[in-house]
């Protein structure tokens, strides 16, 4: 895949495919950093720790049945499965998926604060997991 814009995103929370309402997405994959400089190094010394994933999918609120709220309200606290492929065409080498799973939904907001005339919008953040590209369909 070449350059491309970001316009046709595939997001399945929970086996719930809502691309049609996602704004934006974004995972976040870290590595702690352990410290294990020793009396004697001139430089800190340091090795990978754990990794942790997170991230956030802001959505276009919708209150349907299979919806937006529908899907992400009953998931607060708990575990579950976030799918998030760079475009809707087959997962491939050059669209691979991005599957987290058993990752916490941390934070969501039914109705987040917008002004009059704004678009409704909600973000649900989620954390821990694991983190697994794949490019097999």
């Amino acid at each position: 895949m070449a350059k491309f814009v970001y316009d046709d995103v595939s997001v399945t929370v929970n086996s719930v495919d809502l691309s049609s309402f996602v704004q934006s997405a974004t995972i976040q994959a870290d590595v702690t950093e352990v410290d294990v400089s020793a009396m004697g190094d001139s430089w800190d010394q340091s090795l990978a720790g754990r990794k942790k994933v997170s991230g956030s999918i802001t959505f276009y609120q919708d209150f349907d049945s299979s919806s937006v709220d529908a899907t992400i309200w009953p998931l607060i606290g708990s575990t579950t499965s976030i799918s998030i492929v760079p475009t809707s065409s087959a997962v491939s080498a050059t669209n691979p998926s991005y599957d987290i799973t058993n990752t916490v939904i941390t934070s969501y907001g039914s109705i987040s604060g917008g002004t009059f005339g704004d678009a409704a919008m909600v973000t649900a953040n989620f954390s821990g997991g694991t983190l697994s590209p794949s490019t097999t369909p």
